[in-house]
């Protein structure tokens, strides 16, 4: 999910019979780690190069048939099966393709956005990036998964940590709960309140990515570098976030945590995947970063900027202006929103 562009499976085109030819030409271009492919499946979404009148026209997909319907044996041409044990997530086959010069027809191309002609002639999309949208829909579905996966994790510590009694204060009077220590109180209510804020901003980007989306159905593409730039980053953010809330979860709930009957470990391994697969979380932070860059860049040289980062068309104004922290105004309606957005948009410029 890092390096799309670097796959190397091939799509090549044969006009004689109107097929498309699949193959797997090295080691490195076997798919891995794929959900369903290693016993699941009998059809597998593939990305491949496609290669037309003697051309690359770079990435696109494919629906290519992998198992026989009536054996479920693969079909000639298909080596496919599962890759083995894993940290966790066993419910899940994840499996291995590899295509050798495996043929299928020139209709099982998706062609909604970049179309192969019966003669081999290619029509090119309106934009190179519209073949990422399925990983950009994925990444926005995992900020909603992370404020479930943390919520389940909050729930089960924090009835723990209420019927948990624990140390007498007093000679002679009962243990408290260990939900009223203040230790325990500051380790799990502020996860809580995070699986809030992950549950309203993955409500968002929900909105958002169908929103863009259906502006991009109508051709317009502008907002495309921003929905991936936020996509990639609240991916990052909220399952690293969620991951190391998950796990202090597990040790707020002491030896009993650790024990798989409280479903916090099939919690953790199930969702710790998440920082790394539909793009790893350090290379989506800097995708970000880019977009980020780029967009300051913009401003400095005069340019106007839109939607989430049209705070930054502050700087002309000097409104906001990078400097020291001491240097900047002190903040004093603290439980004002409109101040406390100066202050996020301080902090961001």
């Amino acid at each position: 999910g890092t390096h799309l562009r670097g796959l190397e499976t091939t799509a090549t085109y044969d006009p004689a019979t109107q097929e498309f030819i699949l193959n797997s030409p090295t080691v490195t271009s076997i798919k891995w780690w794929p959900g369903g492919l290693g016993k699941t499946s009998n059809h597998a979404i593939v990305l491949a190069q496609l290669y037309t009148q003697g051309q690359c026209k770079g990435l696109h997909a494919f629906i290519v048939p992998i198992r026989q319907l009536g054996t479920h044996e693969p079909l000639p041409g298909i080596t496919v099966g599962d890759i083995g044990p894993k940290f966790g997530y066993d419910e899940m086959d994840n499996g291995y393709l590899k295509m050798d010069n495996f043929r299928i027809p020139r209709e099982n191309m998706l062609m909604k956005y970049a179309q192969v002609e019966p003669d081999g002639t290619y029509v090119k999309p309106l934009s190179d990036k519209l073949t990422y949208g399925t990983m950009v829909f994925i990444r926005s579905l995992i900020v909603g998964d992370s404020a479930r996966s943390l919520s389940r994790a909050c729930t089960i510590a924090i009835r723990y940590s209420a019927v948990r009694h624990q140390s007498e204060l007093k000679p002679g009077e009962p243990e408290p709960q260990i939900l009223d220590y203040q230790t325990q109180q500051y380790k799990l209510f502020p996860l809580l309140a995070t699986a809030y804020a992950f549950h309203f901003v993955g409500a968002y980007i929900k909105d958002t990515y169908q929103r863009i989306s259906g502006d991009i159905s109508e051709g317009d593409l502008s907002e495309l570098p921003e929905l991936h730039a936020l996509t990639a980053g609240l991916k990052a953010f909220t399952s690293w976030t969620a991951n190391a809330g998950i796990e202090e979860c597990r040790m707020a709930c002491g030896g009993h945590g650790y024990s798989r009957c409280s479903g916090i470990p099939d919690i953790y391994v199930t969702f710790t995947p998440s920082c790394t697969y539909e793009g790893e979380n350090t290379v989506m932070m800097l995708q970000t970063a880019r977009f980020l860059v780029k967009s300051y860049t913009q401003v400095s040289s005069g340019q106007r900027v839109t939607g989430m980062v049209s705070y930054l068309n502050d700087l002309s104004r000097q409104r906001i202006q990078p400097q020291h922290v001491a240097a900047r105004a002190v903040t004093v309606r603290i439980n004002d929103p409109i101040s406390l957005v100066d202050a996020y948009k301080a902090r961001a410029a």
